[in-house]
This record gives C-alpha cells, sequence and structure tokens, in this order.
C-alpha cells in the first residue's frame, strides 16, 4: 500500500487542525514529517501538508521547512504529489498561505491535485456555502471534506493522454509584447502537438455578471452564459476542449491582466458542468522590474486552488524583461524555454 508523507512541522496545533488531520488520515497508512532533520527522500511520494496559520496570517514553521528543503536541490520534490489542510485561529490567511506553500513546493518538483486544499478558518463560515447541499454541521462537513480530500490525492494518478491539445490564452499586442515573445520561444519545441493560441482582446469579455447559482448552472448545462460573446462562443469551448491551458501573463501592477482575470471569473459557467481535475494549467509570467511569483500565486489561487486545475510541477517560467523584445536578452532565456517546454511534455503525457 502507497505510503502518505504528512508534513507537519508546526507544533503548535489547534484542536481544529487536529480533528482535520484526524478525520482525513483515519487508518491511512502515513509517515509523520515534523522536522528538516528527519525529513526522508520525498521524491515520488503522496504529500500532504499541514498548516496552523497564526495571527498575522503566516505559518513561520512551515516556511523555515521549505526553506530548508530548497537548500537539498530544486528537485527534492520530484514527481510528488501533494494536497493541504490550513487552519487559521483568524478570518485570514488561509488562502495566501497555502498559496505560498503550493508555490515553493511547485518550484521544489511537487505537483497538486486540483482543488488540494481544505481550509477552516476560526468561524468554519468558510464553509457555509457547502451547507446549500449537505444537510450536516459545519464541522461534518469540514472533517468530510478532509476525508474526501485525502481519498482523491491518495488514488490519483497521472492520466496518459494520446494527442493532448494545448491552448495559450493571452491579451497583450503582439509587436510590444516580451510575454508573447517568451512563450513563442517555448511553443517552437512543441511543433507537432495540437497547439492553439486565442488572444483576448480589450472589451471582448466582459466581467462575471454574478449570476445565483441556479441560473449560472442553467447556462452552464445549455453551453451559454449571460454575456454570450466570445467567452461563450470560442474561450469556453477551446478550455473544454483542451488538456493544458498556457495563461500568459506579463505583470500588470502585480496582478493578473484585467482581461485574463475576466475570463478566470467567466469561467464559472463552465465549472458548473464538467470537472477540471485532469486538466493542467501551466503560465508564462513577464515582470518589468518584479513580482511574478505574485502573479503565480494569483494563478494557483484562482485555477488549482478554487477551480480544480491539475498543477504540474514547475508549473510557471518567469522572466524579467521591460523594454521591447528585451526577453532575448536575459540570460540563459533559450535554454529556460526549451526545458520549460519539454516539462510540458512531459507532464501532459503524450
Amino acid at each position: 500500500m502507497e505510503i502518505l508523507y504528512v508534513i507537519s512541522p508546526n507544533p503548535n496545533r489547534s484542536e481544529t487542525i487536529e480533528n482535520m488531520v484526524q478525520a482525513a488520515l483515519g487508518n491511512s497508512n502515513y509517515t509523520l514529517v515534523t522536522s528538516i532533520e528527519f525529513t526522508p527522500n520525498l521524491q515520488n511520494k503522496k504529500l500532504l501538508f499541514i498548516s496552523e496559520v497564526n495571527e498575522l496570517g503566516t505559518d513561520l514553521y512551515m516556511i523555515e521547512y521549505l526553506l530548508r528543503m530548497i537548500k537539498r536541490g530544486r528537485d527534492c520534490l520530484k514527481g510528488s504529489i501533494g494536497a493541504l489542510l490550513v487552519h487559521s485561529e483568524t478570518e485570514h490567511g488561509t488562502k495566501r498561505t497555502a498559496q505560498d506553500i503550493i508555490f515553493a513546493a511547485n518550484s521544489l518538483g511537487c505537483s497538486f491535485i486540483g482543488h488540494p486544499l481544505v481550509e477552516a478558518i476560526n468561524s468554519l463560515k468558510n464553509l457555509l456555502t457547502w451547507q446549500k447541499t449537505l444537510d450536516l454541521s459545519l464541522e461534518e462537513i469540514c472533517y468530510k471534506n478532509c476525508k474526501d480530500l485525502i481519498g482523491r490525492l491518495m488514488s490519483y494518478n497521472l492520466e496518459v493522454l494520446e494527442n493532448p491539445k494545448i491552448l495559450a490564452l493571452y491579451s497583450s499586442p503582439h509587436k510590444t509584447s516580451n510575454t508573447l515573445d517568451l512563450w513563442h520561444l517555448v511553443s517552437k519545441h512543441l511543433k507537432g502537438y495540437d497547439l492553439r493560441e486565442l488572444l483576448i482582446e480589450a472589451g471582448e469579455v466582459k466581467d462575471c455578471h454574478g449570476c445565483s447559482f441556479k441560473l449560472c448552472t442553467h447556462y452552464g448545462k445549455n453551453n451559454r452564459c449571460f454575456y454570450g460573446g466570445i467567452m461563450a462562443e470560442e474561450v469556453l469551448p477551446a478550455i473544454a476542449e483542451s488538456d493544458a491551458i498556457v495563461w500568459l501573463c506579463p505583470n500588470y501592477n502585480d496582478a493578473v491582466a484585467a482581461n485574463l482575470t475576466a475570463v478566470i471569473n467567466r469561467l464559472t459557467v463552465l465549472y458548473r458542468q464538467m470537472s477540471f481535475h485532469e486538466k493542467s494549467v501551466f503560465a508564462v509570467i513577464v515582470s518589468g522590474n518584479s513580482g511574478s511569483d505574485s502573479i503565480a500565486k494569483q494563478l494557483i489561487g484562482a485555477l488549482n486552488i478554487n477551480k480544480g486545475f491539475r498543477l504540474p510541477p514547475y508549473f510557471s517560467i518567469m522572466a524579467i524583461a521591460n523594454d521591447p523584445k528585451a526577453i532575448f536578452e536575459v540570460e540563459g532565456i533559450e535554454e529556460k524555454s526549451k526545458d520549460f517546454a519539454q516539462n510540458i511534455k512531459l507532464q501532459i503525457k503524450c
């Protein structure tokens, strides 16, 4: 039987997180990892990260643990698949802490299943929406979700695909976009793949109208959306047909560009009718100065944690390039682009 490795370096665990862990693990065969000194080889393993968030919205013990893991090398979690349980004594910090953990572990080679997180704020009010469909208390919903998470993690295996389809979404103009130039450095190594690029121009995709659950579900069942347009006619069908979606994200004020943010927000109608768990998400991120990690973490939160896309290891390629065509002057960018393309190939298992 496959062993689960439970990473829990924080000794100050609350009763809530203890109950979550107990509900998740049950009679599972697992190994508890509490310190870097007694950490075994964690390559090609199933990993569960346990995090207790303090009043400042962070987990200093987990940060220190991951910092010391980095010193083992960028492949120290290669081939592993992860999930998380996160609890906060306040109403803040669970999502940000999860994004930080996922980002760090992903850069060390760990992939994450879609919907990899069960979070619990102090009041458990983040679980209220679940009560609309489950006749359970908030505590029971939390523990049920923990158990279900471990079931999905332990049963997950990367599917082998034939003729995988790759979709690249972008919103920057061709002539001035270092982000698009970087993607083309990558995509030239993906020749022979079913590859489509889709431009989301300004004003083409309106932001989510915020329809009720019932109305959104109604539109989804009919392959439609309240606004219609390019989103319903091209973008949603392209995402539905694709096995991997590459988000080309220039850094605009440390945030994902408005056009692409609108696409993410409008994914709900498709999310109502299909699972994204078998679809992989990648990112090409270019900043004029700094902050690419901010964009990567936003994508992790929106697409992996919330919408449930699979997050492959090393999911993003990031660079700093300010002036037009400056990307071509970045040291080692050709080799980095080739390596990123090879990782895409490996992760979609053609």
